[in-house]
């Protein structure tokens, strides 16, 4: 049986799109949005419920999504599933509430299945990843939007700390003379091997669980020196990450992300250049790409 939905406007009766308008490698990053700034600001005023809640996320580390009992009733797997219900409601407002051919199909209900499974495991990792890196620190926010991986890494990697760096005179006095630089880098020879290799082997992670214990390694060096990461980027990719067809991609664009040459920060990590687009110049990803 062929079931359509006809416009509200009474023109010619079309089957809903393939794709549909979903882009779910937007809903990790909106559930992990929607808890860490809200607990980063809790946890730096040192308010109680904040706290707690991170050193709950903590514990979770290293653990699979829902498998352990104490991690049910998290905030972040609660805002993932508010995003999917606020999701549903749109598409039901779209359609007339009508059902669609692909709601009919085992095949594309297990294809769904899979891919919420893969947004809940991106937003568990980035969230409780977070929550490690947060980890008794009062003074600084860990999680900073513009901070992607490579850049992290590549700070760390340089032997530096923190999101702040101080302006010599020189490079005052050229910017003041209009000289045209952004910023500078120091040169990616120099990086540390050692860096470069963890980093290296982050990139090199066959699955899940390894590149998950890979990259609470860097975090917990980044903690040391004080040195933030976007989370919500970081969730999306390691939703895109978990699809094999799109896990080149990724490693791209940490390796494009480390390679990047970023102006001189402030203590926000906005120091006015333009970060590297995080998936390179791709088309809009869909739930087709993804085999969902």
């Amino acid at each position: 049986m062929t079931m359509s939905t006809r416009p509200a406007d009474g023109g010619k009766v079309s089957a809903r799109p393939r794709n549909g308008d979903r882009q779910p490698h937007l809903l990790p990053r909106q559930a992990t949005l929607r808890t860490v700034p809200r607990l980063q600001i809790g946890y730096q005023q040192d308010v109680a419920a904040a706290v707690a809640a991170v050193a709950r996320l903590r514990r979770e580390a290293g653990r699979d999504v829902y498998a352990s009992p104490t991690g049910w009733g998290l905030d972040h797997l609660e805002a993932l599933s508010q995003l999917r219900e606020e999701e549903r409601q749109r598409e039901e407002e779209q359609y007339e509430g009508q059902p669609t051919p692909q709601y009919f199909s085992s095949a594309y209900r297990r294809r769904d299945e899979r891919g919420a499974e893969s947004e809940e495991r991106a937003v568990h990792l980035a969230v409780t990843l977070w929550a490690l890196h947060q980890q008794s620190v009062r003074d600084d926010p860990m999680h900073v939007s513009g901070w992607p991986l490579g850049r992290s890494v590549r700070r760390l990697a340089h032997g530096r700390t923190g999101a702040r760096d101080l302006l010599v005179a020189a490079d005052t006095k050229k910017k003041e003379k209009g000289d045209g630089k952004r910023g500078t880098s120091d040169p990616v020879e120099e990086v540390s091997t050692t860096v470069r290799k963890r980093f290296v082997r982050i990139g090199t992670s066959t699955d899940v669980e390894m590149l998950g214990l890979r990259l609470r390694e860097m975090v917990l060096l980044l903690r040391a020196s004080r040195i933030p990461l976007d989370y919500g980027l970081l969730a999306d990719q390691l939703h895109l990450w978990q699809d094999e067809n799109r896990r080149d991609d990724i490693r791209r664009a940490w390796g494009r992300e480390f390679h990047f040459v970023y102006g001189s920060t402030d203590a926000k990590g906005e120091d006015g250049s333009s970060a590297p687009p995080p998936y390179g110049d791709l088309p809009d990803f869909t739930s087709d790409d993804a085999g969902y």
